[in-house]
């Protein structure tokens, strides 16, 4: 028992703290790619097709 709580203590942390940034991290993407995509919509919309 003693060392089950050992390695709680030394990997519980590293293994919650990494998924709570994975998270952010991929809802921050998700944003930046919406981001990206309405770009090029403007951008393609603003522009006169190469001849």
């Amino acid at each position: 028992m003693e060392e089950f709580l050992s390695h709680i203590g030394n990997y519980g942390f590293p293994m919650i703290l990494s998924i709570y940034l994975l998270v952010r991290v991929e809802s921050k993407l998700e944003a930046l790619t919406k981001s990206i995509y309405q770009l090029s919509q403007v951008l393609s919309n603003h522009t006169l097709p190469l001849q």
